[in-house]
């Protein structure tokens, strides 16, 4: 089988390797489709803090069922299925607690364990949830930075009439939009991207221009109050600190962007107890993919719509794309570009 192996830093090569076969309680997976993440793109450039090398990328993956291990109960052979990445150990606190999302000994396809960036991949039965019938392959790849958007909305408790201020409009800001809308949230989104910020409005979000002037704008936009809900996609520490002066008094501020490991944000004091607001980390997704999955099959999301198809023969030329800043939304690797 073919696949897309990060030998180290900046050493990306397609190399062909044996077909796994699947242990007992996991399922050979036929890649269809699977999406290029920032996480993915860390580990190209080197920055990942929790990869090993060399590690078959990708952990935003659709497939089929080809083979399930021995005495192991599955999705019948041929079953369409979204690969939901995360597995936790089920034993540590968080798992105990239904939050296996931030297990202690967390174990991420495509980060810890081989991913989708290939022809075949091995996945637990439970990670796997078939797609729904009329759904594509290539839009149910998007099933786990959709499920994003849904853990994040759950998070904040983002309900329909609520304002909703995303900071940040790349993919995953765009799922927090999308999902927000689909729950009838107002969404507005910043970013220092123009064509960033063109997309949002595409997708049905009021964009706002970044810098200076962004606080007075949002004041403006709220008679004064700041914003009911705003999350932060940047994963940068000066606009992490930012959220508590653009949060309503009583409102809620949810942290998804990933800062860097060690870095330290900080919040006026005075202000968390003046505003009482609510600040909750959002990291990844745990129970979200049925929601996600539905919401991609209703046509709520449109995310789809802006990536762009390429073979897997053409990551390397994707990753130096992205790295150098060219304008690429969201590319899928597919079976046939």
């Amino acid at each position: 089988m073919k696949a897309t192996v990060f030998g180290k830093p900046y050493d990306l090569h397609l190399v062909e390797r044996p077909r796994p076969n699947p242990p007992r309680g996991e399922a050979l997976v036929e890649v269809a489709a699977a999406g290029v993440c920032a996480g993915d793109v860390y580990i190209y450039v080197g920055t990942h803090p929790y990869v090993t090398y060399p590690r078959v990328g990708g952990h935003e993956i659709a497939g089929r069922v080809i083979a399930l291990g021995p005495d192991t109960d599955g999705p019948p052979i041929g079953t369409d299925v979204a690969v939901e990445p995360f597995i936790g150990c089920g034993r540590c606190y968080a798992c105990r607690v239904g939050k296996s999302n931030c297990c202690a000994n967390l174990q991420i396809i495509g980060v810890h364990r081989d991913g989708g960036f290939a022809d075949y991949l091995l996945a637990p039965v439970d990670r796997l949830h078939v797609v729904p019938e009329g759904l594509s392959p290539f839009a149910a790849s998007f099933a786990e930075p959709v499920a994003i958007g849904v853990q994040a909305c759950r998070r904040g408790t983002v309900a329909a009439g609520d304002k909703v201020l995303v900071l940040g409009a790349g993919p995953i800001g765009l799922a927090i939009l999308e999902v927000a809308k689909a729950r009838g949230a107002k969404v507005f989104i910043t970013d220092i991207n123009p064509q960033r910020l063109q997309t949002a409005a595409e997708l049905g979000a009021t964009t706002i221009a970044a810098g200076e002037g962004l606080l007075d704008e949002v004041l403006r936009l709220t008679d004064g109050e700041g914003m009911p809900v705003v999350m932060e996609a940047t994963g940068s520490p000066p606009v992490a600190e930012s959220t508590v002066d653009l949060v309503a008094s009583g409102g809620r501020v949810v942290i998804v962007g990933i800062l860097k490991n060690g870095v330290r944000v900080g919040f006026p004091g005075l202000d968390l107890v003046r505003k009482e607001m609510t600040i909750v980390g959002s990291r990844a997704s745990v129970g979200c993919f049925p929601e996600s999955l539905g919401l991609l099959a209703s046509g709520a999301i449109r995310y789809p719509e802006i990536a762009t198809r390429f073979s897997l023969d053409q990551a390397l030329s994707v990753f130096e794309r992205i790295v150098s800043g060219e304008p690429l939304h969201k590319a899928v690797f597919v079976e046939a570009a």
